[in-house]
């Protein structure tokens, strides 16, 4: 009976339909182009995404926590350009890069003490920080495109055993959050946090603490982040980051990953990465205009959340 109830909860749940819709669109691709499902097209998919699903790793710490943070687009920005423009001045890459981990470790200790100790709505709070820090990316930047003047390449662009180096990043990212979330105190702890705030403070859990610390751990993630995009990418603009807390709160949500709080699982934000990373590619394989692109991103989100509702409410 157990094991009956358990089936049926897995057919049900939102990771197992997104395996399927990932399973059509593998398919439905590769019929009308081979080249989609060969081993290169792949690991490019993994490429392209893999900035991106570092990010949405942390939007899921923020999420299930009952928190968000629409400024990580501008951290990225902001990190990136602080870095290269270190390295255009001479300071060793070591240093720079350094100063640039700071950099979002400051923004997200900022955005943590501002949410709990201001009591602001977080995305209010977020949204008005990503201004901020987006305009100082570019003060540093002054508007210009800022080139690395070292060899700093290995984050991007290399291979461990022929497996891009990002990939495997991204890949024990998502463990680690999984590990964090699922099987050790401070992750019950948030969870519980996220499902509801008054009983876990009721319950003993220093919520302030906690708000913090999870903002100070989705900077950290988003510096890394900011670091693997440096590396691919070599010259950035202060913009560099804008669409990334979107995207990211996207393929989030799209996993099934509740606004409310204390619900949702890594392992679905992590198929809502790789169906946008889908999609993208199989219309991009395709020739689809990038106009419509648009139009089917906006509409996977909606059904998505559509989907998400309808299962709530049969629960």
């Amino acid at each position: 009976m157990k094991a009956t109830t358990k089936r049926s909860q897995i057919v049900k749940s939102q990771s197992f339909f997104l395996v399927l819709v990932i399973l059509a669109i593998s398919i439905g691709a590769s019929l009308l182009n081979p080249n989609f499902l060969t081993r290169s097209n792949l690991f490019a998919i993994l490429q392209q995404v893999s900035v991106l699903g570092i990010v949405t790793m942390s939007m899921v710490l923020m999420l299930i926590s009952g928190l968000i943070d629409l400024s990580v687009g501008g951290m990225i920005g902001l990190s990136t350009v602080t870095i290269t423009r270190l390295t255009m001045s001479g300071m060793r890459l070591e240093f720079a890069l350094s100063i640039g981990v700071l950099v979002c470790l400051t923004c997200g200790f900022v955005n943590g003490v501002i949410v709990s100790k201001t009591r602001v709505v977080p995305l209010i709070a977020t949204l008005g920080m990503s201004y901020v820090y987006s305009g100082l990316a570019l003060v540093i930047s002054g508007g210009l495109f800022l080139t690395l003047t070292k060899d700093f390449d290995f984050l991007g662009r290399g291979r461990i055993l022929g497996i891009p180096v990002l990939v495997i990043i991204f890949l024990l990212v998502t463990i680690g959050m999984h590990v964090l979330l699922r099987l050790t105190p401070y992750g019950r702890r948030v969870v519980a946090m996220g499902g509801n705030e008054e009983v876990a403070f009721l319950a003993g859990i220093n919520v302030v603490r906690y708000k913090i610390a999870n903002y100070v751990i989705s900077g950290a993630l988003v510096a890394l982040a900011s670091l693997v995009l440096l590396s691919r990418l070599g010259s950035v603009l202060a913009t560099v980051g804008d669409g990334y807390e979107l995207r990211a709160l996207a393929a989030t949500v799209i996993g099934g990953v509740t606004f409310e709080g204390g619900r949702g699982t890594v392992f679905g934000a992590f198929l809502g990465v790789i169906l946008l990373g889908l999609v993208a590619n199989a219309m991009n394989i395709l020739n689809v205009s990038s106009y419509y692109q648009t139009v089917v991103l906006g509409a996977i989100i909606v059904l998505a959340v559509v989907i998400s509702n309808i299962g709530k409410m049969r629960a």
